[in-house]
């Protein structure tokens, strides 16, 4: 498939697409005019990257990772594992944080929903 197709399928823009490439996120193969086609494998291979770099994972980690989605060498494998052993480990820090903010977030907004029910007595809930 084509570059416009891949973009329309996974919903990244093609300049995206050709920044993944830039960064060896993505290999596509060229025509003799150049045009870059993609397999199919392509279509997961972007969405897989999109949701990295969604959850804050640089595309420069990425790309250590990359080795791994395609037939690594043992060096590779093994450096591999232990880039995605670091961010697994942050990205899970990073769940922590965010539950433990919205933990306290809930806690506010309950807060404030009492004030302003005791605020207004005959006035219903609006969280209802």
């Amino acid at each position: 498939m084509r570059i416009g197709e891949l973009a329309a399928r996974t919903g990244v823009s093609t300049r995206s697409l050709r920044y993944y490439e830039q960064q060896g996120l993505l290999v596509s193969a060229r025509s003799a005019t150049g045009q870059r086609h993609y397999e199919e494998d392509h279509v997961d291979r972007v969405r897989i990257i999109q949701a990295y770099l969604t959850a804050g994972v640089p595309s420069r980690t990425i790309a250590e990772m990359v080795p791994c989605m395609n037939s690594p060498s043992l060096r590779e494998a093994r450096r591999a594992a232990e880039v995605m052993d670091r961010e697994r480990q942050r990205l899970s820090e990073s769940i922590d944080d965010l539950t433990t903010a919205r933990t306290v977030l809930d806690a506010l907004i309950e807060s404030n929903q009492r004030f302003l029910r005791a605020q207004e007595p005959g006035r219903r809930d609006p969280a209802r």
